[in-house]
């Protein structure tokens, strides 16, 4: 038992950071900084492949950057070849955002003078504060490392070194790349420095394209150079007035597959979707986007209820999200996922319809939704996508008192047996008996060992912590808990837990996965 009770903090200091990955306030370094420093210091083995497998399965960017400046900031062996590969492979403002941290940024506040509300309705604008100057600081403020400046010399000569591949790197990050140049103090090559620093493009570069598309006056012309200098969606957009259906199709084939999804509701917006020639279109680019690595399942989802679509293009993009998804992993696990519909439990009840979509595109084994107040609510869907499961959850309210065990006791009668449960809850709980006396009444009626616990809290703060206090104490309870602070896009994080075993595999499992290796030019 002793034993038991010294290894459990070691346990949880290796899971903790995982439990951030869903409350990462984005563009926020600083306050994700902190938690990874006890796991660089205290078990830096791990941490090295846990930055190695969340390269590979996480999406927030916030994260990854973290990992790569500890990494290349450690001495401890490997740590830093490995930090300068990630680094290597990302987009110019992830670099920039990883510099700026390193280095240590300052930003200046302008004062400004209290504003009266004005207008009135929904057009009222609230009364503003008077705010005093200030001076923001953020970063570490140290000396960029000499191996971190000659690996970024390095991914600068070799874009440099590929006419096409930079013009495209600065049409949509110019002020970054600029940057990288600037307080790395890397002497531009002569094409570089007449792009970035003259503002006198090449001819045959693609900067100077989009100034051949400000002048083009047809929309055939304007077609032509969008294709010929594969000219981004968000640059066009700023330059050309009238978006005709030319224009459309010119941009919709130059997309990537994330880029056409991002851009669904301003395309939507623009008619696109009103034209059957540029609508088959976005059908036959949106099917590719099942095979990209590089398309988010959820911002799929997302695009869904957010632009409006039509029902065809909604068919094709609930099935890029489904086979996302199912990229992620399978569960081979039967999961029952438990969701909390008492009195201001509105926010669960909209994580619950994500989970469940999620969770059910890649189960293989039995799986079971359950909402609950004071009694169970079972829940069920025709398919996995997210359209069924916000009809199946179309009757459940925030509403009434809180009785966490009701689902069990449900599920004891209905003899359905799981072996591990997702909740998402606030914790609160004003009913007998307690989630973790009928956690084991289930177990027990049903002759299966206690189901693992996985508590994604969210709602009201206030009742955190009542019933994983309760199942952190029992031995024969595997318990993990994450936290939700409303970050939507950050919930396919959970998934890799939901495929694991146990908290053990799951640590097998990161540590499996090799460092990544660092070029040798």
């Amino acid at each position: 038992m002793a034993n038991q009770v010294e290894q459990t903090p070691e346990q949880d200091s290796r899971l903790r950071i995982l439990n951030t990955l869903l409350k990462t306030p984005h563009r926020e370094l600083s306050n994700v900084f902190p938690v990874h420093q006890p796991m660089v210091n205290d078990d830096p083995l791990f941490y090295g492949h846990l930055a190695a497998w969340y390269n590979k399965t996480g999406e927030v960017r916030d994260h990854k950057e973290i990992f790569v400046i500890n990494l290349c900031l450690s001495n401890f062996e490997g740590h830093r070849d490995a930090g300068l590969a990630l680094l290597r492979e990302m987009p110019p403002y992830q670099v920039c955002r990883v510099l700026d941290f390193v280095h240590g940024k300052v930003k200046k506040i302008k004062a400004t003078a209290a504003r009266p509300a004005t207008g009135q309705g929904r057009q009222r604008r609230p009364a503003q504060p008077a705010r005093a100057a200030r001076t923001d600081r953020s970063g570490l403020f140290r000396n960029v490392p000499n191996s971190m400046k000659t690996e970024l010399t390095r991914y600068i000569r070799e874009r440099e070194a590929d006419n096409a591949w930079f013009d495209s790197s600065v049409l949509t990050a110019r002020k970054y790349i600029k940057r990288i140049y600037s307080l790395l103090h890397i002497e531009p090559s002569e094409r570089a420095q007449a792009i970035i620093f003259e503002g006198n493009p090449p001819e045959d570069s693609s900067l100077a394209a989009v100034k051949e598309l400000c002048r083009a006056d047809t929309a055939a012309a304007q077609a032509k150079v969008i294709i010929d200098q594969k000219i981004p969606y968000r640059v066009a957009s700023t330059v050309i007035k009238a978006m005709t259906p030319t224009v459309l199709l010119a941009l919709i084939e130059v997309m990537s597959p994330q880029e056409l999804i991002n851009n669904m509701g301003s395309l939507k917006r623009r008619g696109a979707m009103d034209n059957k020639d540029l609508n088959d279109l976005i059908k036959e680019k949106l099917k590719k986007a099942k095979k990209s690595k590089k398309v988010s399942g959820l911002k799929a989802m997302e695009a869904i209820k957010a632009s409006g679509v039509g029902e065809d293009i909604k068919e094709v993009l609930e099935d890029v999200a489904d086979t996302q998804m199912k990229a992620k992993g399978r569960i081979s696990r039967s999961t029952a996922l438990l969701v909390d519909k008492s009195l201001s439990m509105s926010e669960a009840i909209e994580v619950g319809k994500q989970m469940a979509a999620m969770i059910s595109a890649i189960m293989d084994a039995p799986f079971y939704c359950y909402s609950f107040d004071t009694m169970p609510y079972e829940l069920t869907a025709k398919d996995s996508t997210l359209a069924s499961w916000e009809k199946a959850f179309s009757g459940i309210k925030a509403s009434n008192a809180t009785h966490n065990a009701a689902p069990l006791i449900m599920m004891q009668k209905q003899k359905r047996a799981v072996e591990q449960i997702l909740m998402i809850t606030d914790e609160g709980e004003n009913r007998s008996p307690t989630f973790n006396k009928a956690l084991h009444q289930y177990a027990e009626a049903l002759e299966i060992p206690v189901p693992s616990v996985i508590v994604l809290r969210a709602g009201n703060r206030n009742s955190w912590g009542h019933i994983t206090k309760v199942l952190e104490n029992q031995d024969d309870v595997d318990l993990q808990v994450y936290e939700f602070d409303g970050d939507y896009y950050s919930l396919p994080n959970l998934i890799p837990f939901l495929t694991q075993g146990s908290k053990l595999d799951l640590l097998m499992d990161i540590m499996a996965v090799p460092l990544p290796e660092r070029k040798t030019a």
